[in-house]
């Protein structure tokens, strides 16, 4: 492939949550193999493979964080940027107010 020649730039899907539990039932209550079901559905094994090992975590059937506790994490982790932010920016403020106030 020469540099004139590229290849078009892949889209990202999205599934529904739905589909994704009626696709993770079938490996794991169906018995169906991951690469069976990823060709059926026109999925990736790779991403319905992480969808199963997630629906393992979140069953108890393996370590890890559930679902809920990833949501729970990614939010504190926002909480506490916004945090730091606002304590910055109290220092700068509380610094410039110090050198105002003492000339």
């Amino acid at each position: 492939m020469s540099v004139m020649e590229r290849r078009p730039a892949r889209t990202r899907r999205s599934f529904t949550d739905e589909f994704k539990r009626d696709a993770v039932a079938m490996v794991l209550d169906e018995g169906y193999r991951i690469v069976e079901v990823a060709e059926r559905l026109g999925v990736g094994e790779g991403t319905l493979g992480n969808w199963v090992r997630q629906a393992r975590t979140d069953r108890g059937e393996r370590a890890g964080l559930t679902t809920s506790e990833k949501a729970e994490l990614a939010e504190l982790r926002r909480e506490n940027a916004r945090l730091r932010m606002e304590r910055d920016l109290l220092k700068r403020a509380t610094a410039f107010w110090v050198k105002e106030s003492g000339q």
